[in-house]
């Protein structure tokens, strides 16, 4: 990645204010955040040993969720330890180089789990429209293949964003009122003409949306056709609690995003607009393992079982 030698060679910096309007909450979000990011890291890399260790959850619906797993780990990281920096410190800025690439690595990840939430759409489509065809049709190398072009998509997207906004002008130290280095803040402290910026990523997000809502939506619809062709309640259950997780989640992450870009006068407020970063960013990638764990029977009692191993190992 080429970044722009006029902003690295002027030492251009960032601050990022944060919650620092907030003096007398520092230490409470500090302890708050930490909780959550301790929690994030322990549950994520939890169910990904988990999935790994217990043969019953060697399964497409698995192997999509310990990848899942994977992303809200990675994208957490990517954020949280340097917003638990600011509360602490009182040096809050962050290198020109540094806030482009906490916005690249955060990029990959977002855009992955966009996608990675419609192909698991499309696996619970599969399991409850063509059950007998499960097994055939979503097969490892498929299933690889569906994983594997969800990160590649996030990368191309991360790249392309990133690029044109290392091409951007910046000078001296750059205020950004926010905790994390997001595309609209660093674009807004720019003296370089952004309408190319602002513009690709209005193309980005909205095919981004669209694309992968439309896979959710069209699989959802089809799984409540068949489900209420089915004859017995006990089947409508049944049916529906293999997608109650999946449908928790989708339904936190996409409501979240589209709250906060899609909302008249949300993006006016930067309160608004942290609070909305948060959520994403750092509690929805705390949730997820929580949602599928306890929603979850497989889940919890592979976790049964690995406890009991290692209760008997000591």
């Amino acid at each position: 990645m080429i970044l722009n030698e006029r902003n690295q060679s002027g030492g251009v910096t960032f601050i990022l204010l944060g919650f620092s309007e907030y003096a007398e909450l520092q230490l409470p979000l500090f302890l708050g955040f930490l909780t959550i990011y301790m929690v994030t890291v322990l549950g994520n890399l939890g169910m990904v040993l988990i999935i790994k260790v217990s043969p019953r959850l060697h399964t497409p619906m698995y192997f999509f969720l310990s990848h899942l797993s994977f992303v809200d780990f990675c994208y957490s990281t990517a954020v949280t330890p340097k917003l638990l920096e600011n509360l602490v410190v009182e040096d809050r800025t962050i290198s020109f180089t540094g806030c482009i690439m906490q916005f690249f690595f955060a990029c990959i990840f977002v855009v992955t789990e966009t996608f990675l939430l419609a192909v698991m759409a499309y696996d619970r489509f599969v399991a409850v429209c063509k059950p007998l065809h499960y097994t055939t049709a979503m097969s490892q190398k498929l299933c690889s293949l569906l994983v594997g072009a969800t990160y590649s998509w996030g990368v191309v997207c991360s790249l392309t964003l990133t690029y044109f906004l290392s091409e951007l002008s910046f000078r001296g130290n750059n205020i950004i009122n926010n905790f994390v280095c997001e595309h609209a803040a660093i674009v807004s402290v720019s003296c370089s003409d952004a309408y190319i910026n602002q513009e690709m990523i209005l193309v980005s997000a909205t095919f981004n949306e669209i694309s992968s809502l439309m896979v959710i939506l069209t699989s959802y619809v089809f799984i409540f056709i068949t489900v209420m062709k089915m004859p017995s309640t006990g089947g409508h259950r049944k049916a529906f609690s293999t997608c109650a997780s999946h449908l928790t989640a989708i339904t936190i992450f996409h409501g979240t995003i589209l709250f906060l870009y899609c909302v008249p006068d949300s993006r006016s407020s930067w309160l608004m607009v942290k609070v909305g970063s948060v959520f994403y960013t750092v509690v929805i990638p705390m949730l997820n393992p929580l949602i599928y764990s306890l929603r979850n029977k497989d889940v919890k009692e592979s976790v049964r079982k690995l406890a009991i191993t290692i209760l008997l190992c000591q």
